[in-house]
């Protein structure tokens, strides 16, 4: 099993839209991002943190 690194919000983001998610909207320190995949919709909020725990990283990354 491979460690997750540590990244903050912005980096997760940027790699989260190359991969044809769209910010949606920010409330706060979440941002909500979502992903047309067939004729589902799959949305996925980020906590606005520097840095986003590991554990959270690795849901975030398991989910997308």
């Amino acid at each position: 099993m491979t460690k997750v690194p540590s990244c903050n919000y912005d980096t997760v983001v940027k790699a989260l839209k190359r991969n044809g998610w769209v910010v949606v909207r920010q409330k706060g320190s979440h941002i909500r991002l979502q992903k047309h995949s067939g004729d589902e919709v799959l949305k996925l909020t980020i906590p606005a943190h520097k840095p986003i725990k590991r554990s959270t990283l690795s849901h975030i990354l398991k989910y997308s």
